[in-house]
């Protein structure tokens, strides 16, 4: 996979191929991650990319000219044959909300490319032209979009296949079956007073896929009813 940045501030993303599994995935080639300063595609010596709204009010917009330059320039490099294995995203509040399923599907892409908007946002006939699908990571807003990127790599990534170890831990995890993840031990047995619970330490793997279903289903009804309404 062939992953594409677009930003005014390439510097937040340079050591997110650096740690963990992520890491893996780019060393061994996996991944690449390309990062574009959006300023390289402004026209002028003051590296325009924004400018006031139409209509008044505060803050500036992003433009769409430099926008489409690099996005050009991005779809030329990368040559994708197919246009549906290619996928250009912009990170935003009014986006669709991130969940596990659209992390799996976008997984499945050869090229992704990521637009982080600033400021008051993007001109909308940018978006309405080129832009194939909007995410938000949550309910609230931050000063951009770089950080919600880095959390949409950080998924995805790791389930391309042979980045994580075991596949199977890829399986055994929150939201995979519409529930969170039920509670994890470890050594020592006993710490500070709280014990693991003993159907861990049996040995009786009927038993303890038994508890840990139980668990899952006991901790999304009470933590995110939400969910559990969706299951139910």
């Amino acid at each position: 996979m062939i992953i594409d940045i677009i930003t005014i501030f390439p510097g937040m993303f340079e050591n997110i191929s650096e740690y963990g599994v992520i890491r893996e995935a780019f060393s061994n080639g996996n991944c690449i991650l390309n990062v574009y300063n959006l300023r390289d595609f402004s026209i002028g010596k003051h590296r325009k990319v924004d400018d006031r709204p139409y209509g008044g009010g505060p803050g500036m917009v992003m433009m769409p000219e430099p926008l489409d330059r690099a996005l050009d320039h991005i779809k030329k490099k990368n040559a994708i044959k197919a246009s549906d294995l290619q996928k250009t995203i912009m990170l935003t509040p009014k986006g669709k909300k991130l969940c596990q399923p659209c992390l799996k599907n976008l997984s499945g892409y050869e090229n992704l490319i990521l637009i982080c908007g600033r400021y008051e946002g993007i001109d909308e006939r940018f978006i309405e032209l080129s832009v194939d699908m909007e995410i938000s990571i949550g309910d609230y807003v931050l000063t951009g979009g770089e950080i919600p990127a880095l959390v949409l790599i950080d998924g995805i990534v790791r389930l391309i296949p042979g980045v994580v170890g075991s596949e199977k831990s890829l399986i055994l995890e929150s939201f995979e079956e519409g529930l969170l993840d039920w509670p994890q031990y470890t050594r020592p047995p006993s710490y500070r007073g709280l014990e693991v619970p003993p159907v861990l330490l049996g040995g009786n793997h009927q038993q303890i896929d038994k508890w840990r279903k139980k668990k899952s289903v006991d901790i999304t009804k009470k933590r995110r009813p939400d969910l559990f309404d969706k299951k139910t």
